[in-house]
């Protein structure tokens, strides 16, 4: 499970906070963006798309198949900060300067966590039920000054929370169950803006299930003979995969930022960076390029992001140049390491022109042709979104492996003209067998 809950990890503070780690970026001013399950007043009253509820539902194999439930978000934490005066009285102020230290007011967050161990299965067609009830609070941490007087404090405090886990497994055909975990927020809502609503949210909510005596069915690649009910299973807000070393089926990892199957932490990565999707040595020069001012405010800023800093700062030599990059699989051309290889010139390889047309089912399609596009088993969940959609072939690539790829824009589209401009969301890749021509020709 130790890889299982790193990836967890990653995810509960994926854009917790951003480059360049500082109070005063803007985009460190909207925060708590993923994976938000939002008081049911709020979400139905307020003209939003915030959701009061996140339903994971998957399939499991196996008649007497136990599974835990683990359910895990953050909670918003207020972080005041206060200056003590000789009187005693505690005035809180926007920042404070205590020493060498400079503390600000911000949010932070602490995780939450509830498991549910040991639910058969075949007990669970009427639905279990969880409250989850976490009490408002408060704690103080006095801030020393140098001669031992109290300078002054961080007041950290949090709103209640009050939600439900439900928790269901239908039986169907063939020793398989459909389960389902549905997370709900009841908090009161007294009509608070958004930004104060986010203290009664359950933040970057995910779950994770595990299973004995049975298995977990991928539901991005699953076997034939149970496709119709892996396709039937309704996700709210989240996506499970198969989570673990490759191959187990024990384990799934349900959350709302889409991965694949067996997702995995690079071994090369020095620490969490709070941003999955940046590469590492990119994050890591920008953070030494920083000046001393601004490392001294993302010091100020938050405990987590400190880390960050302290740890970027200690990095080696060595350290740094496995960031450089990794080959992940190598093999020879031919599959022969001890023979001489007829490699052609580069130069031959980059004036290697396109076909300018392919047969599919003995019809001869090309750029402007019109198809319906079938994903073969497999893919990612882009092609689950896309499978049975209309598109027009704008052109056609071929790759130094000579595979041939067809750029597509969707018909119904609404912003197919960026498709067209080759904007990344609005052109998708398919190979000829993965397309249905619904014209006989109409090449341009």
């Amino acid at each position: 499970m130790e890889s299982v809950e790193k990836i967890a990890a990653a995810v509960l503070y994926e854009g917790y906070l951003l480059w360049p780690y500082r109070r005063s970026a803007v985009k460190n001013q909207q925060r708590w963006t993923f994976g938000g399950v939002y008081p049911r007043a709020y979400s139905e009253t307020v003209d939003s798309n915030d959701p009061w509820l996140m339903r994971t539902e998957c399939l499991v194999l196996g008649g007497t198949a136990v599974t835990t439930v683990k359910i895990r978000f953050l909670h918003v934490v207020d972080r005041q900060v206060g200056r003590q005066h000789a009187s005693g009285l505690l005035e809180f102020v926007d920042e404070l300067q205590v020493g060498d230290e400079r503390f600000f007011t911000w949010e932070e967050a602490t995780e939450r966590e509830i498991v549910i161990v040991d639910l058969p299965l075949a007990d669970l067609g009427t639905a279990v039920q969880i409250p989850i009830h976490i009490p408002a609070g408060s704690t103080m941490e006095p801030l020393l000054a140098a001669d031992g007087h109290q300078a002054g404090a961080l007041l950290r405090s949090w709103c209640a929370l009050d939600a439900w886990v439900k928790i269901r497994a239908t039986p169907l055909p063939g020793d398989v169950f459909r389960l389902a975990v549905t997370i709900t927020n009841h908090t009161p809502w007294q009509g608070q803006s958004r930004l104060q609503t986010l203290k009664q949210t359950l933040v970057s909510t995910h779950t994770i299930l595990t299973v004995t005596d049975g298995a977990f069915v991928s539901l991005t690649d699953p076997p034939p003979e149970v496709r119709p009910l892996a396709e039937a299973c309704d996700n709210i807000k989240t996506w499970p995969v198969l989570a673990g070393e490759p191959g187990d089926t024990h384990t799934i990892l349900s959350s709302p930022i889409i991965l694949a199957d067996y997702p995995q932490i690079a071994p090369e990565s020095p620490g969490d960076l709070f941003d999955g999707s940046e590469i590492d040595q990119l994050l890591v020069l920008n953070i030494l390029s920083l000046t001393d001012e601004e490392k001294a405010e993302i010091r100020a800023t938050d405990p987590r992001v400190r880390e960050i800093l302290a740890r970027t700062e200690a990095l080696t030599a060595d350290d740094f140049m496995q960031l450089h990059g990794t080959m992940r699989e190598f093999r020879m051309l031919n599959g022969r390491s001890n023979e001489p290889l007829d490699i052609p010139t580069w130069y031959e390889e980059l004036e290697k022109p396109a076909p300018t047309s392919v047969l599919v089912n003995n019809v001869e399609i090309g750029p402007g042709s019109k198809v319906r596009l079938r994903p073969r088993p497999g893919g990612d969940v882009m092609d689950i979104v896309l499978a049975g959609k209309v598109a027009f072939i704008e052109t056609i690539e071929q790759d130094y492996d000579d595979k041939v790829h067809l750029t597509v824009t969707l018909e119904d589209d609404p912003g197919r003209d960026l498709g067209l401009l080759h904007q990344p969301g609005h052109r998708f890749f398919f190979a000829p067998e993965e397309v249905e021509p619904l014209e006989t020709q109409r090449l341009e």
